[in-house]
Order: structure tokens, then sequence, then C-alpha cells
């Protein structure tokens, strides 16, 4: 089988629901194979082909499970090849009450919690498989967020930090890896409609230039392209998908 006739693969972080859950199905519906790492079981809820079979539980909190997932992911593989390797997992801890945890309330272990997530895993990640996403002449994708870019009356602050951590590693990571000719990008989400919309994102909304929630999708798209043969020349950029929140 030629190069051009192989079913390429995606590795995706943070499947189990919303962006994630989204892009999986994006790829999914495009002939793409994906692999899925997640702190869950994978959930007969995924609509994606051979889903079980391909998916990893590793807790991307824990150092020692992500280094380790590493030879599990490698495993699955096969021929050696990892097309795109798309860093979605995030968490963003709140409150007891559910209010935002800032620079003064968070805990040491909470910051250090929500880097090994947000920040650090994307890292062992693309470090410990680059030579099956230079073997394919891959892509990186990194999530990051609004929230690094801007004070987010939700995010809280080592979400945001971390975050804006991740869009400087992206830079780092594309100047590294781009003479192995990987390319490294980021996508800056704001307002998506998933399940865990915190109350009040109703008045962000309205004060969008686009007045709309963007759609689960219409994220899953932006990181496809990054991912794919049309946008060969596109690296260490981060596309904001956020209906001109930036602005």
């Amino acid at each position: 089988m030629s190069d051009q006739d192989r079913q390429r693969t995606m590795l995706l972080t943070g499947a189990s629901r919303g962006i994630g859950h989204a892009t999986v199905k994006y790829f999914s519906d495009r002939n793409w194979r994906g692999l899925t790492c997640s702190r869950q079981p994978f959930s007969e809820h995924c609509p994606w082909p051979g889903g079980a079979e391909n998916h990893v539980q590793v807790d991307l909190a824990d150092p020692n499970d992500t280094i380790a997932a590493i030879e599990r992911i490698r495993d699955k593989l096969g021929d050696g090849k990892l097309d795109a390797l798309v860093n979605n997992a995030g968490i963003s801890p709140k409150a007891e009450d559910g209010g935002r945890l800032n620079t003064i309330n968070t805990d040491l272990r909470t910051w250090g919690h929500v880097f090994h997530v947000n920040f650090f895993a994307p890292v062992v990640l693309a470090r410990g498989l680059k030579d099956e996403l230079q073997a394919a002449g891959g892509a990186v994708v990194n999530v990051t967020s609004i929230a690094g870019v801007q004070v987010h009356p939700f995010a809280g602050a080592a979400y945001a930090t971390s975050k804006a951590a991740l869009a400087a590693l992206t830079r780092e990571m594309a100047f590294d890896f781009g003479p192995l000719g990987v390319r490294v990008n980021a996508i800056a989400p704001g307002e998506v409609e998933t399940a865990i919309l915190s109350p009040g994102t109703d008045q962000i909304v309205a004060k969008l230039p686009l007045q709309r929630l963007g759609q689960p999708e219409e994220v899953a798209s932006a990181i496809y392209f990054l991912c794919s043969d049309a946008s060969s020349y596109v690296s260490g950029a981060e596309i904001e998908v956020n209906g001109a929140q930036h602005v």
C-alpha cells in the first residue's frame, strides 16, 4: 500500500466529551483511524467504529502513567506512523461553591494538577511519539483557549496560565519539530456549546461580534485543517476559533 492510500491515524486526548468527542467523530467520518485517550474507559456512547480497540485509558495528571501510556499507544499504531497528535485534554477546577479559583485562593497542589494535564502531558506525548510523527510527516495540534490571552470570568488562573504556556510551547515545538518534517500548531476556542458551559455564559455570548456560541464541530473542522495537507506550510500558528472574542 502506498503512503497516499494508507489510512491516516490520529491520537487525541480528552476524547470522552465536548470538543474531543466531536473531533474524533469528524476525523472518523473522513476515514481517519482515531486513537483516543481519557481517564475513563471507552464509552459505548462514542459513535465511531473500532473505538474500544483504539482507546487507551490514562490519567494525564499522573506523569508515570502518561509516560507508560506511550508504549501502549505505540503498540496500537502497528505501522509505526502517527499522522496527527491532538492535545485536547484540559481541566479547570472550581472552588467548592462553584466559583473561579484565582491566583490567591488556588492551592499549590491544584496548580500542579492542572499543569500536568494541560501543559506537561502534551510535552511528554509529543516527545515520546516523535519518531512516529516523523515517520508519517505528521502534525501536532495543541488546544489552547481564549483564557490564555485575557482574564476570563469562569476559567481559573491555573487553567488560564497553563493555556498561555501551551501557546508558547506550540511555538517552541514548531521550531524543534520542524526539521523532522512535523508541523505544530494550536487552536484557541472561545465559548463553545458543550455540556460543561458555566452559568452566565449567555452574557458573554451577547457581547461577541458573532453573537452566538461556537459548535464543537466548528472547532473540530479547524483541528482537521491543521492536520490535513491543506495546511502543509502552516506551523507555529495559533488559530482563534472564538467568533472574534479576542478582538
